[in-house]
């Protein structure tokens, strides 16, 4: 790794993330893929995940749980007709996130083989990709790659000659941002409506059509060939501890350069931008905010972001999150209160309406927002809508209610004199005809 956290070329996994060569299976195995498979697949299933423990690989899907440990959780010796599931969540449905789509469309044969060696290491008869009903090229580019996996012997019985047998299968969404969540998605995958399920069971214990089932990110299953092939040391030697590896940061808004990229956890907002996004337009003294980690995470303000840590941890403690890494640049000319009114229409849109507080509070908060976008509410408002948000949150079966309120939070902590200033404004104006009329 390169001075102040920056990826060298040497250490990315994904080396065709733009597209410049083929994604054809001929292609991969030219950059690596599926090098030394067969060996990879003698090792013990419990060392498999051991490596990816020792990694420091964490969950690329927003939670950020170590993925290791989510593998263990799995039964070591599946019972007859109950068999263990991998099932991955290409439902990229995050305002802002676009990294998994890139690594469908151009390096598919990284997440088929990832998907083998999960699968392998937990014990699983057979793995799901449910990918958003949306991503129409990317469906029909890995529904080829998986053909060609099974032509050449990779998938199916026997599986590269392993003695383990593994079968694949895509699955197209219909577009429904509550079926990210893992529980609806399972819900979704059995043919039902896409609501979340209360938990315990775990899906571990009863996932997918009641077996057990572990769901990962696309992200998080496509890296795991390459941390074998180079170690856990490796891997777990880039960005700082507990916020270990690589990552892809999706960079859109007030950028001068909107991109994906790979880039090493833990580097600093400044230089991620700098680096690869062209900087600030208008340059960083015109920074006002950022999301950054797709649109369900609080705002972070200038001063406190910009030379931040990207990773888990140090913006935790900046009341915000990493989520997807998708992390959405906004510039003075930004009106902040109809921005995050817009993302609250969102999430009233996708509730799945299951839990009262969310079926009910997503729309209040909305319509609050709505008028205090125009400056016609009372001040007290203020405090009334942010005492809605605390009930919201963390009173719903699955995390779309954090969702829909965290980025009102984020926005009433930073942002309360803008809020109090549009309604101080709406009062003057409306003063002033009634007092030009009594004159």
């Amino acid at each position: 790794m390169g001075a102040a956290g920056v990826l060298d070329d040497k250490d990315r996994i994904f080396t065709n993330l733009y597209g410049f060569q083929d994604w054809r299976l001929k292609a991969a195995k030219k950059r690596g893929d599926y090098d030394g498979l067969k060996d990879l697949l003698a090792i013990a299933p419990d060392d498999i995940i051991d490596i990816v423990k020792q990694s420091g690989l964490r969950g690329r899907g927003g939670a950020g749980f170590p993925t290791g440990m989510k593998w263990s959780f799995m039964p070591k010796e599946p019972s007859p007709g109950r068999p263990n599931f991998l099932v991955i969540n290409a439902d990229e449905s995050e305002p802002g996130s676009c990294k998994d789509r890139e690594i469908i469309r151009h390096d598919p044969h990284k997440l088929i083989e990832g998907a083998l060696i999960a699968g392998y290491a937990m014990r699983a008869r057979a793995c799901y990709i449910y990918i958003r009903g949306e991503f129409i090229r990317e469906a029909e580019t890995l529904s080829a790659a998986v053909q060609e996996a099974y032509d050449s012997g990779l998938l199916g019985k026997n599986a590269a000659k392993s003695g383990f047998d593994f079968d694949l299968f895509v699955h197209r969404g219909a577009g429904a941002y509550i079926c990210g969540e893992e529980t609806a998605l399972l819900e979704s995958l059995e043919g039902k409506k896409g609501m979340p399920r209360l938990k315990p069971p775990f899906p571990a214990g009863a996932g997918l059509y009641g077996c057990p089932t572990t769901v990962n990110n696309v992200e998080s299953i496509a890296v795991v060939p390459t941390i074998l092939r180079r170690g856990a040391a490796w891997f777990a030697g880039i960005g700082r501890e507990k916020n270990e590896g690589t990552k892809l940061f999706q960079l859109t808004g007030h950028v001068n350069r909107s991109c994906v990229v790979e880039e090493a956890m833990s580097i600093p907002f400044r230089e991620l931008i700098d680096r690869h996004a062209g900087g600030i337009r208008g340059g960083w003294d015109n920074l006002l905010a950022v999301i950054p980690g797709g649109s369900s995470v609080p705002l972070v303000p200038a001063h406190e972001i910009i030379d931040a840590p990207m990773d888990f941890d140090s913006l935790r403690d900046l009341k915000s999150g990493l989520g997807t890494a998708a992390v959405i640049v906004m510039d003075k000319s930004t009106d902040i209160v109809r921005a995050i009114s817009r993302i609250s229409y969102f999430y009233k849109h996708e509730s799945c309406g299951q839990c009262t507080p969310c079926r009910e509070g997503t729309g209040w908060m909305w319509r609050v927002m709505e008028r205090l976008r125009e400056g016609n509410a009372d001040i007290s408002e203020i405090d009334l809508l942010w005492d809605v948000t605390k009930q919201v949150e963390g009173h719903t079966i699955c995390a779309l209610g954090d969702a829909a309120a965290w980025p009102i939070q984020g926005l009433i902590r930073h942002f309360r004199p803008e809020l109090e200033r549009r309604i101080s404004a709406r009062k003057v104006a409306e003063a002033s005809p009634a007092l030009e009329a009594a004159e």
